[in-house]
């Protein structure tokens, strides 16, 4: 059974850091790929980063340059490290896996960004 247990969200000020975590019931050598996506209110579910094997990562435009993903092999847990956080990055953050083309879902963590 496939579990994905995020964590590490909260209120932030603008400009501020989290990080937040995705916890899975495998070891992360079984997905590929693995990433995050957000939800802000009225908005559509959007790719925020995607780690592939190979560790070859993708990022939002919009994120660019401020979060990065990374995987702990050993602790089997997906991180986005997010620096100089924005008002608009406010959203669910959710965690993401694929496992023989089947994708998987996490609960979600809110992230709040004040101004």
């Amino acid at each position: 059974q496939v579990q994905l247990v995020e964590s590490g969200g909260g209120l932030v000020q603008a400009g501020g850091s989290l990080r937040l975590s995705c916890a899975a019931s495998r070891s992360v050598f079984s997905y590929n790929p693995m990433g995050w996506y957000r939800q802000a209110p009225g908005k559509q579910r959007e790719l925020v980063a995607v780690i592939r094997s190979g560790s070859i990562t993708n990022y939002a435009d919009s994120v660019k340059g401020r979060f990065t993903i990374s995987r702990d092999y050993a602790k089997n847990t997906v991180y986005l490290q997010m620096n100089s956080l924005k008002p608009e990055d406010t959203a669910v953050y959710y965690c993401y896996a694929e496992l023989l083309g089947r994708a998987y879902w996490g609960q979600g963590t809110q992230v709040t960004v004040s101004s």
